[in-house]
């Protein structure tokens, strides 16, 4: 663990990790068992307020080809919903009804890929929201674009 200053976030926690290559950035320590698996994904707000995901590609995200595998890429882009979204589904469980997604370039080991989006629409029951992984470590090269609906559901009992 990277240690930090815990955040309250309505869903979860997040974690300001305070040392090594991912100092000022966020995370959800055991946030979500699969994301913990194949991550560890971190967030943070750029100097424009924009939201940013990123992770460190290893070889346990890579496919047979070393190539990095569609569903890391996936999920990493499911992850990225709900920081991108944050401000729309505050305070309210939410799930992911849709996701549509289209692979459109690739990372290798050790490349840094990063995800940038936009809420398009935040209606009452559902957030509209868009986004594009890119790989920096190749100029912001595209890797995917999606788009996906998150449906705000209420609490278990």
């Amino acid at each position: 663990m990277d240690g930090g200053e815990i955040i309250g976030n309505d869903a979860s926690t997040l974690e300001v990790v305070t040392e090594g290559e991912w100092a000022g950035w966020k995370r959800y320590p055991a946030g979500d068992p699969y994301e913990d698996l194949t991550g560890p994904f971190y967030c943070r707000e750029d100097e424009q307020g924009r939201r940013i995901c990123a992770f460190r590609a290893e070889t346990k995200h890579m496919n047979r080809g070393m190539f990095m595998h569609g569903g890391c890429v996936m999920t990493f882009a499911d992850f990225c919903l709900f920081w991108i979204a944050a401000d729309a589904i505050s305070g309210v469980r939410s799930v992911t009804a849709t996701f549509n997604g289209e692979f459109v370039g690739s990372c290798g080991v050790g490349d840094l890929v990063e995800c940038t989006g936009e809420v398009v629409k935040a209606g009452r029951s559902m957030v509209f929201v868009r986004g594009i992984i890119a790989n920096a470590s190749a100029g912001g090269e595209p890797m995917m674009s999606f788009s996906s609906v998150l449906k705000k559901t209420p609490p278990r009992r």
